[in-house]
């Protein structure tokens, strides 16, 4: 048993941590809104009631935050978890966060002892919720050995990707493609549906073509449907593909595609669309 606290009780977040409840951990859980505690508190876990609070005494602190602004002000504020850690305690960041901030964190760590894995994750709220995500971690070798157990419990596949922040740019690098998916079935049907071929149809030779992924295959109800229950919003998509621009400006890559890309996102968010799953975005070329 690991004493583990866990800030950030989101839609990925809650089922993450009620996986390692289940295991049988002793967890001590913060979350900006307490009410989100209340299956886990159930389940036998313990609320705290700031993120210095609940990182003291834990040997694996994990964050699940919504973006640099929030886990910048977490764990790096005044009254910020970080210098609360013991210092031979390990941080595992599975947020969707910019190498930069990555980078800042990592130095904040090291002044206080405190060992850096960032892990952020590939997959949705069902898979967080049936332990099927896919981990990428990069930091100190030792610190992955030493969390990959319970990295085991809450997720069906893990990759130690590098030493540093090699794992923020490999979750951006598949978002991008993500995204790009989205954009590319909305033009092909758009494509489709003005020559005169059906929409339902084609959807289903899709799915049954080469190009057909595990992505698709997840997403063709809702285009067949054409209802977009969230998995992940598109305002959220909207905030990785900042995130993308962002490495991409830093590292003087050239990346037109994705800058074309993330204005459909504005104009899914400005027609009151970005709580919708991103893949909505396959509605835009439709509209035109």
């Amino acid at each position: 048993m690991t004493a583990i606290a866990w800030l950030g009780l989101g839609k990925m977040g809650e089922p993450m941590a009620r996986r390692l409840c289940a295991a049988g951990h002793d967890l001590t859980v913060w979350n900006r809104s307490p009410a989100k505690a209340a299956r886990l508190l159930a389940g036998g876990a313990r609320l705290a009631a700031s993120p210095a609070q609940a990182v003291r005494g834990a040997q694996v602190v994990f964050a699940m935050l919504a973006d640099d602004a929030v886990l910048s002000q977490v764990l790096l504020g005044p009254q910020g978890a970080l210098a609360q850690m013991a210092p031979d305690a390990v941080l595992v960041e599975m947020s969707t966060i910019s190498p930069r901030l990555s980078a800042e964190i990592d130095l904040a760590a090291r002044a206080t002892g405190v060992q850096y894995l960032r892990a952020p994750v590939s997959g949705s709220v069902g898979f967080a919720e049936t332990g099927k995500l896919t981990v990428l971690a990069s930091g100190p070798t030792a610190a992955y050995d030493r969390c990959l157990p319970l990295l085991a419990d809450l997720s069906a596949r893990q990759f130690h990707v590098g030493e540093g922040c090699e794992a923020r740019v490999m979750k951006l690098a598949l978002n991008l493609m993500v995204g790009m998916s989205a954009a590319m079935m909305g033009e092909a049907l758009a494509l489709g549906q003005k020559n005169g071929l059906d929409r339902a149809q084609m959807l289903e030779v899709i799915g049954a073509s080469a190009v057909a992924s595990p992505l698709i295959g997840y997403k063709l109800d809702m285009l067949k449907r054409r209802a977009y229950p969230p998995a992940f919003e598109a305002r959220m998509m909207a905030k990785d593909y900042d995130l993308i621009l962002g490495a991409a400006r830093d590292s003087a890559t050239p990346m037109p595609l994705a800058a074309l890309v993330r204005e459909g996102w504005s104009a899914l968010i400005a027609a009151g669309d970005g709580e919708d799953d991103f893949f909505k975005y396959a509605e835009l070329a439709a509209r035109a």
